[in-house]
């Protein structure tokens, strides 16, 4: 790429997911208020400077997902592959269940669409990285924002995305150490009995109307599931003494986040953030260590703008 050809820096800011929400094992998921961000411009080579959460690891050239991703795009497009300095500053918490691969494949696709010079529409850039990812809840969620139900027809991503109430909060429990999702995936049986499948569709149908109506009462219910949950609960160890804490102490809905070991706890408002905090930690007790991670939800989803225009590029949700 000549001097004259030289893409303007691209800067990213995609929020943190939680996602198999409840029932909605591959198929629903909910922005949160903490991101990834990067500032990408040309360069000589490839080089990344990273802060944040598990910055050293995102400082890594060698075996990057976004670069990696980035590369593997370009070549298949035929495009030439750009050297890209980045500025990361990463506030999603690595193999955690909370949406760092997802933002991390959209980073990808997004950086390769500006600096390949692809010219596709925000629902491209959306279904390649579901391909990358291989489920859409989650690169839905980041990129859409919200609460956003998501399906696939053949490449074709289907999704909707409504508000979250905005008084509802969120509590991530954040153990010590991550769960590669192959791990998650590995424990899951190949086939269900009927009734724990009714189950789930009776409280994923609740799931969406309960957020898009702001209904707490309803909460509880529609967060059960029998699909993923029990299977994961031997691997996710905070899951079972927090589970039962929905309907008390302001928190009216938990579950998994994404395919753990992270669990999200959703409370009725801030003024019972402190209550549901210190019922977290007392059904934890002293054996089991983890962060608690206090977000709202998030309305926006993938912001992308270039540094040297006059304003943010506009996606089509």
């Amino acid at each position: 790429m000549s001097d004259g050809d030289m893409q303007p820096s691209l800067k990213l800011r995609l929020p943190a997911t939680s996602a198999n929400l409840g029932p909605g094992f591959d198929a629903a998921a909910v922005a949160l208020d903490f991101y990834l961000e990067i500032e990408a411009e040309a360069a000589e080579s490839f080089s990344i400077d990273a802060t944040g959460r598990n910055a050293e690891r995102c400082g890594e050239v060698q075996d990057n997902l976004i670069l990696e991703g980035y590369k593997r795009l370009l070549r298949r497009e035929r495009r030439e592959i750009v050297p890209l300095h980045l500025k990361m500053n990463n506030g999603i918490p690595l193999g955690m269940g909370c949406g760092s691969s997802a933002a991390g494949r959209l980073a990808a696709v997004a950086l390769a669409d500006h600096f390949g010079q692809l010219n596709w529409t925000s629902a491209q850039i959306l279904e390649e990285a579901v391909v990358m990812e291989g489920h859409p809840d989650n690169v839905a969620a980041c990129w859409m924002g919200g609460f956003v139900v998501a399906a696939c027809e053949g490449p074709t991503v289907h999704s909707v995305c409504v508000a979250p109430p905005q008084d509802w909060r969120a509590i991530v429990v954040l153990p010590a150490d991550p769960l590669p999702t192959s791990k998650a995936r590995a424990v899951l049986p190949p086939t269900y009995p009927s009734a724990d499948v009714v189950v789930n569709i009776q409280s994923v149908s609740l799931l969406g109307l309960a957020f898009a109506n702001a209904r707490a009462d309803l909460l509880r219910v529609a967060m059960r599931d029998r699909i993923h949950q029990p299977y994961r609960a031997s691997i996710c160890p905070l899951l079972q003494p927090l589970l039962v804490l929905a309907g008390s102490y302001g928190i009216i809905g938990a579950a998994l986040s994404g395919a753990g070991p992270s669990v999200l706890a959703v409370v009725e408002n801030q003024a019972r953030v402190e209550e549901a905090s210190a019922a977290i930690r007392r059904a934890l007790g002293a054996n089991l260590e983890a962060e608690l991670a206090v977000s709202r939800f998030g309305v926006e989803g993938g912001d992308i703008y270039l540094k040297q225009a006059p304003r943010s590029v506009a996606l089509e949700r």
